[in-house]
């Protein structure tokens, strides 16, 4: 984590044949910045495979120190995923501290999070990360303990370490079982009672708190920042004709996202898999936004959660002065929906498809199979957006 504000950072990004550089380059700044880091320079480059030892080639790390002296930075924020030998090697040749993307995007977590399951989760991610890190951190006490008071059991010091982690990552998964165990009570408790339940979904920043808030008037915590929102907040809204509905807006996902952080908010993200309906949200700005749609369509797709009825709705139509409109596909299934959270602009139509959703949920309660105009949307690697599903005449 970062131990002060206001770190001088310079960033790394290379092509290494993956697209979307700048995109990604103007995501990493983002994330650098909701981290408290401020960025001094960017150093690019192009290779065709990671260089084992130092990921980004001996001539190019050169290049990095160059310009950490120019700048007096202390900090270097690799936007690719680095291996603990790596990293090491790095930190060693640049002589200050090296992160990568993982490690950044950890600790925009342990900032943000803010309810007990929340932080439970943010530092079992962690500590599955710092797992195979942690001789990085110990080599200079690589001995066996010695002194008055500091004799062992015949344990080095890093072997300790690992097994007060080891003892920790129980109590943590232990911990979250309870916890999940309560909200699988109160999900079949709202079951029995055959509420309707949504979720928000979406890439980080794409406005789903915005239109959470807007559409119940919750006073969620929102903000042009990423991973704004990181505990899932519920509340009812009465939709036209349906009655009460219970919206739900969740953690955003994010390309690359760590794979210690999905399997740490498994929990958490799970709940999305167990809604009637999901909304996700788009945000339409985004020159990105098609990798953006399939980076959350293969989130979704690991947390079992494909198969669930799904309409995309397109935000910040502000932006980019788009019509308010309800798209329609074959069967008259319902695909998008234009609005703008921000200024209210087709809010009124996305509530009207919110009460029809919620009048054929329940009209056939517990077979949402058979809501009318509502399909499940299934990833397609070779598709951006992922295949919608022919639905049934």
């Amino acid at each position: 984590m970062f131990e002060r504000p206001g770190e001088r950072a310079v960033v790394v990004q290379l092509d290494l044949g993956q697209g979307g550089l700048d995109e990604r380059l103007g995501e990493l700044k983002l994330l650098a910045s909701s981290a408290g880091a401020t960025v001094e320079a960017v150093v690019q480059g192009h290779r065709a495979a990671p260089d084992p030892a130092l990921f980004a080639g001996r001539g190019k790390v050169e290049e990095i120190a160059e310009v950490l002296r120019a700048h007096d930075a202390d900090l270097v924020i690799f936007n690719h995923a680095l291996s603990p030998a790596q990293q090491r090697n790095l930190e060693k040749a640049l002589e200050c501290r090296v992160i990568d993307r993982t490690a950044l995007i950890l600790d925009i977590f342990a900032l943000r999070a803010k309810s007990h399951e929340g932080k439970l989760q943010v530092e079992l991610a962690q500590l599955n990360h710092l797992a195979t890190r942690l001789v990085r951190g110990w080599t200079h006490l690589e001995r066996q303990k010695g002194g008055i008071g500091l004799r062992g059991p015949g344990e080095k010091q890093l072997e300790t370490d690992r097994r007060l982690l080891g003892d920790r990552v129980r109590l943590l998964k232990s911990r979250l079982a309870k916890i999940e165990k309560q909200r699988t009570t109160r999900r079949r408790a709202r079951e029995r009672r055959d509420v309707f339940s949504v979720s928000l979904v979406g890439y980080t920043n794409a406005g789903k708190s915005t239109l959470f808030n807007a559409l119940t008037r919750a006073g969620a915590y929102a903000a042009d920042q990423l991973f704004a929102t990181l505990d899932t907040t519920s509340r009812r809204m009465f939709a036209e004709g349906a009655g009460n509905i219970v919206l739900s807006d969740t953690v955003g996902f994010i390309r690359d996202l760590p794979h210690a952080l999905v399997a740490a908010f498994h929990a958490t993200l799970e709940e999305t898999a167990h809604a009637d309906l999901l909304l996700h949200v788009v945000d339409s700005a985004s020159e990105d936004r098609e990798d953006q749609i399939g980076a959350v369509d293969a989130v979704l797709f690991e947390i079992g959660a494909v198969d669930v009825p799904r309409i995309e709705v397109w935000n910040k139509i502000d932006l980019t002065h788009a019509a308010a409109a309800v798209v329609r596909g074959d069967c008259d299934r319902i695909e998008r929906v234009f609005l703008s959270a921000r200024t209210g602009e087709g809010l009124h139509l996305l509530r009207a498809v919110l009460g029809g959703a919620a009048g054929a949920f329940a009209a056939e309660p517990g077979s949402d199979s058979h809501m009318p105009g509502f399909d499940a949307v299934h990833p397609d690697p070779c598709q951006p957006g992922g295949a919608v599903l022919p639905c049934n005449k």
